[in-house]
């Protein structure tokens, strides 16, 4: 499970801001999990939940916001949603314009989005 050692990392961060506001307690941490990032929510909740026993985030309750899949194409601008294709018929190209000038823009993200503290 890399789960808890991306939650360990994410611990990292949490004491050091924590830390920096000279927070007493830390009282909800919100985290992005992008849907191409190979995290599994239910398993970052329970890594986060045995991870933040004993620490300045004791009481802390995890918000998890899931990033989509999205793509922009670089012919037509045009921003490509997955409800804009059909997964076995995406052949990364646009759905629009049909150009093979695609990029991810989101969907592998994974960032701590907001924490909130007490001082």
């Amino acid at each position: 499970m890399h789960e808890l050692s991306i939650v360990a990392d994410l611990f990292t961060i949490i004491e050091e801001k924590a830390s920096q506001a000279k927070a007493s307690r830390v009282t909800k941490v919100r985290v992005l999990i992008g849907e191409l990032s190979g995290v599994v929510p239910e398993l970052f909740r329970s890594a986060f939940n045995s991870y933040k026993k004993g620490t300045i985030a004791d009481r802390a309750r995890l918000e998890i916001k899931i990033t989509k899949v999205k793509f922009r194409c670089q012919s037509c601008g045009r921003e490509i949603r997955t409800r804009d294709i059909s997964a076995p018929d995406f052949s990364h190209s646009c759905p629009f314009c049909g150009s093979k000038e695609v990029e991810l823009i989101s969907g592998r993200d994974l960032y701590l989005e907001k924490l909130e503290i007490e001082t």
